[in-house]
């Protein structure tokens, strides 16, 4: 029996009200403990929010561009219907870029710091971090440093799980929350900070390595303290998601905060 397009597409969209949907792109496919792992650190947050949310301080690094092409809901334009359509031409990411790594807590940035030009994070420079981010909060957040009550939150990346950084922390008795693997946007960073930092920077030219670091820092310092205290919000509610989903990945795994 022959059937024409247009009868095979209304059956499917006017009848059956089925859409065509992308895939969703994740970090990695999940094994059946890595899911039950994921729940179980996230039941284990939930049931401690009360008492850790303040105390916490999240790290992580990433890179910063040179130039970042802007993203395409950046460019739109309210155009009539008669209007043609603006072109924009495909650009690439510069190679000239610059680490940083930021740590913060429901108040807003606690330390941040580039590394030296060319560098990424390994377990031999980023074990003077944690010992920079130890005297900071010993000026800054007197209060935690006292009664050694901050909880340090960075992902599982080979350098933040190295021995040599374990050790450190274990000397100084620094708590740290466990992350689960494969799990970015379980991450404050990943799913915050990040995000709003690139957003501002993105379709912007720098002329060198110190004007992206300044232009860097002029973006975090303009997010306001309450988008802090909304993060850590935002987080339990990726707590909840993922507890929800069984350790899947989750639609709206950004924690409902505004990107």
């Amino acid at each position: 029996m022959n059937i024409d397009r247009e009868t095979v597409r209304k059956t499917l969209t006017e009848d059956l009200d089925m859409r065509k949907v992308c895939a969703k792109m994740v970090p990695k496919e999940l094994t059946e403990e890595q899911k039950q792992r994921r729940v179980t650190i996230c039941q284990d947050l939930l049931e401690r929010q009360d008492d850790i949310l303040g105390h916490v301080i999240a790290g992580d690094e990433a890179w910063v561009y040179q130039y970042d092409p802007e993203m395409k809901r950046q460019s739109a334009q309210r155009k009539t219907a008669n209007s043609p359509r603006t072109k924009k031409f495909r650009q690439s990411k510069s190679r000239v870029k610059t680490m940083l790594l930021t740590f913060f807590d429901i108040k807003g940035i606690v330390h941040y710091e580039f590394l030296p030009t060319g560098q990424t994070v390994n377990q031999v420079n980023y074990l003077e971090v944690p010992e920079r981010l130890y005297e900071k909060v010993r000026r800054k957040q007197p209060e935690l440093f006292a009664n050694n009550s901050w909880i340090l939150h960075h992902d599982n990346a080979p350098a933040h799980t190295a021995l040599s950084v374990r050790e450190f922390l274990a000397n100084k008795q620094i708590t740290v929350l466990e992350h689960p693997t494969y799990s970015l946007y379980l991450a404050s960073n990943d799913f915050f900070l990040f995000p709003k930092i690139k957003k501002i920077l993105k379709g912007r030219h720098f002329d060198d390595i110190d004007d992206i670091r300044s232009n860097t820092m002029a973006a975090v310092k303009a997010i306001p303290q309450n988008q802090f205290q909304n993060c850590f919000e935002g987080w339990t509610r990726c707590w909840h998601g993922c507890i929800a989903s069984q350790g899947e990945y989750f639609e709206g795994d950004h924690g409902g905060i505004q990107q």
